[in-house]
Order: C-alpha cells, then structure tokens, then sequence
C-alpha cells in the first residue's frame, strides 16, 4: 500500500500540468510545488527490483489508475460547469457500478460472492462508504475550485493511507519513504497555499 497509492497520486501531477494547459490555471507556485511532489512520488513509489519483490505488475496498474484518475478530474471539471456536484457523482457512480459488476460477471467471478467473509465483507462495505463520501465531497470541491488546487488537496490522502499502511499492515518505513512522503506534503502545499 505504501508503494501503490503514492504511484496512484502522481495522477496530481498530470492533473495540475493538464488544469495548466486546458483550463489555463498556470501559476508559478504550482509549477515549483510539482518538482518536490514528483521527486517525493519517486522516491516513495521506486526500489530497484521492487516490482519483482511485490510478486506482480504492480506499478504498471498502479500508473493506469493515476492516468484514469487524471483523466476522470479533467471530464469531471467540464462535466460539472452546468450540473449540480451531487447528480454528477450520482451519474458517476451508476457508471461505475455498471461497468464493474460487468466485468465480475464477464469474469465469472459473481460465484465467488457466497465465499466472501463477514470481516471482508464489512470492511468492503465500508471502503464503499468512505468512497462514496470521498467523491461526494471532491465533486462539490471541484465544482467551486479549481482543478489545479483541488486535486493536490484531495491526494494528501496519501499521507494518511501510507501513515495507516504502516500501523496496520505493518510496512516498514525506510528513511527514504519518509522523506519522499516529505516531499509530496511540501510540494504540494507549496502548489495550493
């Protein structure tokens, strides 16, 4: 987790440079606050053999997602320039939930639901929650604010999810993760204050 989700938050990084070209939402400060960002996502996202030592194609999924979640705050901030935050995230979530259970079922793996635990379950139900509530809240932020500054605020989640990664799933934070996690929190401050 603490290598995924800072890979999956460069996606602030090519959400800035696209809000830079497309809604015209340049401003130095921004542009400063991306190198640390970069280098602080670097650091934390790349061991030298780490893709091996995960045991899969980790990084290269983890890259789509930053893609798709750049991808989805620019058509989300076109979408929503005459729609309410709400049905848009209503929408949204329809699409979602469409495409996905195509796929399980698609996959077959709609067999499977009948072996899912209680504890899974719960914790799954609640990740659904927390979602829902995440985009709810980024939706209306991205309505009223620019994309350029909400996304960088929206992904300092991941100091969060890295600090819980290593309490919970008991990862081990090196010397170099915590100064790339550093780094993430300064640049990105540096791009909204």
């Amino acid at each position: 987790a603490s290598k995924v989700v800072p890979v999956d938050k460069s996606s602030t990084v090519l959400t800035v440079i696209a809000a830079f070209f497309l809604f015209g939402e340049f401003s130095l400060a921004k542009l400063i606050g991306l190198f640390p960002l970069s280098a602080g996502i670097f650091l934390m996202a790349y061991t030298p053999g780490g893709e091996k030592k995960q045991g899969g194609p980790w990084f290269f999924y983890a890259c789509g997602s930053a893609v798709f979640a750049c991808l989805t705050t620019v058509f989300s901030k076109y979408g929503l320039s005459h729609l309410d935050s709400n049905m848009a995230t209503a929408f949204r979530t329809a699409i979602v939930l469409v495409l996905c259970w195509g796929i399980v079922f698609f996959k077959r793996k709609h067999r499977e639901i009948k072996h899912i635990s209680r504890k899974e379950m719960a914790f799954i139900l609640l990740s659904g929650i927390a979602t829902g509530a995440s985009w709810l809240f980024y939706y209306y932020a991205l309505k009223n604010g620019s994309a350029s500054v909400v996304a960088p605020i929206d992904k300092m989640s991941v100091a969060v999810t890295v600090l819980l990664s290593f309490i919970i799933f008991k990862e081990k934070p090196t010397a170099r993760n915590l100064f790339g996690l550093a780094l993430m929190l300064t640049g990105t401050l540096v791009m909204v204050l």
